[in-house]
């Protein structure tokens, strides 16, 4: 199966890994280190500001 290709940035990731309070986890065991909650949360949190921004677009 051929792995799929990342929406989120790498900076971005980042930035709501250290947000979120996992950021050291990541740095320690990969993003694979992470727990199934942080990964959904972090996908949450990302939703939003794309929301927010585009709410703010409109306006």
């Amino acid at each position: 199966m051929a792995r799929r290709r990342g929406v989120m940035s790498d900076h971005l990731k980042e930035e709501l890994a250290k947000e979120l309070g996992f950021y050291d986890t990541v740095q320690r065991e990969g993003w694979g280190g992470i727990k199934a909650r942080d990964a959904g949360n972090m996908v949450k949190r990302a939703v939003e500001i794309a929301e927010r921004q585009l709410t703010e677009q409109k306006h």
